[in-house]
């Protein structure tokens, strides 16, 4: 089984290595030829550890969940390599998700840490100079906002995640060489920040002074589940769109948890209780307690085929939000979203999906941005880290990023009461000239069924498509 040190090939399986290296909580580390494996060799072994520590996470085998996640720790870094990268972020968020089994344990770790609103704008911000994604889901809503409200005198963009204020003023811009001239513009931006509506509204409404467009900014503070639509002051006569950039998979979670509470099988589990009892009667018992009891939470996730949104024909919050903007009858609405299935049943379900989105994004990112950047370094920690330890670590109302794809939104906004608007040839020659100018070289668009789908080479990340309410065109 043991090679010649600098190998950087091996005869047998690393899930059998690894699962050898378990049987040793002894030892000080990993074998020297690990660390002299070609890259290459090393990302691929790199993987299977973490499949196989995953698989120890999800059946609640603490302790050799523990000896996995020591050896990766000698393997994988922050500031390597592609998988060396990645690798790091998914064994911090398996031992987030395995220090859950002690709340007590898991708060004090957190109890200090400060969550900057601040900082996740920036790393939003650094996300969009750095990625194409989000100026695509820009250039693809502006030209698709452009056609459709070709001839209207007044228009009312509605953004559910108001913060660039770049992708409004192209807009604005765009619309001032209008043969007919500019439209009178409103938008609507959302966000649960005063202050970057506040910032917003400076910056497009000094846009539209210097254009000479009548224009007004409606802020509105507020998260997307508890939106009240009454706010959004539609007037009649206005010609409405609305922009929907990565938003509407967090809806999902509302509704998990509103089914997971509903449900008897919820209602009646014992398992806090029963956590309670254990630590009281014998500390001695709890990896008994862990390896049985507490396998709905670090295995399979709670959401059950009965008790997913995913096994509904539309979810109630879906449903409820969309009923009550087709009231508005928008002439149009575009949607942008990661095209991955991250709200799977299960863990391991969600481990694989991700690693193979989170894969692509690191790789895609290494090719616009150094190894030693600091901004790299950010976008990779704060943005990508924190959203691979949510989709992991993370149940219930507190998993956000429940992430599904083309094939599962299509019928669900169907259902609403939605038809597809086909995304013109135009559109798709602006978002190709945009990849150009920007030398993003390895991005690729796609069109699925009148829907452009964003990949990085061959692996499909975000979808963009457009729609119409139906019932009121």
């Amino acid at each position: 089984m043991v090679q010649e040190e600098g190998s950087s090939s091996f005869g047998s399986s690393p899930l059998h290595l690894f699962s050898m290296m378990s049987l040793s909580p002894g030892v000080g580390s990993p074998y020297p030829w690990l660390r002299e494996m070609r890259s290459e060799d090393r990302g691929l072994f790199l993987i299977h550890l973490l499949i196989a520590c995953a698989n120890h996470v999800a059946s609640g085998n603490v302790e050799n969940a523990n000896i996995g996640l020591e050896y990766i720790s000698h393997l994988a870094s922050p500031d390597g390599d592609t998988m060396q990268r990645i690798v790091a972020y998914f064994t911090e968020a398996l031992a987030d998700r395995m220090l859950k089994g002690w709340p007590g344990l898991h708060k004090a770790l957190n109890s200090t840490k400060i969550t900057s609103v601040t900082e996740e704008i920036i790393v939003q911000k650094l996300f969009f100079e750095f990625c194409p994604f989000l100026k695509l889901a820009y250039v693809i809503t502006n030209q698709a906002i452009l056609e459709a409200m070709e001839g209207e005198k007044v228009v009312h963009i509605i953004d559910l995640n108001s913060f660039e204020p770049a992708q409004w003023i192209s807009l604005l811009q765009a619309l001032r060489e209008r043969p007919e001239g500019p439209p009178h513009l409103r938008i609507t931006g959302i966000h649960e920040q005063k202050g970057v509506l506040e910032q917003m509204a400076n910056r497009l409404n000094q846009e539209a002074e210097k254009l000479d467009i009548p224009f007004q900014f409606n802020p509105i503070v507020s998260r997307l589940e508890n939106l009240d639509v009454e706010s959004l002051r539609v007037k009649s006569g206005e010609a409405v769109a609305i922009s929907s950039v990565l938003q509407l998979h967090s809806l999902l979670a509302v509704d998990d948890e509103m089914l997971r509470r509903n449900s008897p099988l919820v209602n009646k589990s014992p398992n806090a209780v029963h956590f309670q009892r254990v630590l009281q009667m014998n500390p001695r018992t709890l990896g008994d307690f862990l390896d049985k009891d507490v396998i709905n939470t670090c295995g399979a996730s709670p959401d059950s085929e009965s008790s997913s949104p995913l096994s509904l024909p539309i979810p109630p919050k879906i449903a409820s939000f969309l009923n009550a903007i087709s009231v508005l009858s928008p002439k149009l609405m575009v949607v942008t979203e990661q095209e991955s299935n991250h709200n799977g049943f299960s863990l391991m379900e969600r481990i694989t999906e991700a690693l193979n989105f989170y894969a692509a994004l690191f790789d895609g990112l290494e090719s616009t941005a150094p190894r030693a950047s600091i901004e790299r370094q950010k976008i990779e920690k704060m943005l990508f880290g924190e959203e691979i330890k949510n989709i992991i670590s993370c149940e219930g109302l507190d998993r956000k990023k429940r992430h599904e794809k083309l094939d599962k939104w299509i019928p669900r906004l169907e259902l609403a009461g939605l038809g597809k608007v086909p995304l013109s040839y135009h559109v798709m020659l602006q978002a190709r000239r945009l990849l150009h100018s920007y030398n993003y070289d390895g991005y690729k668009i796609k069109v699925e069924n009148g829907c452009f789908v964003i990949c990085w080479q061959d692996q499909p990340l975000f979808s963009a498509s457009a729609w119409r309410f139906i019932r009121y065109s």
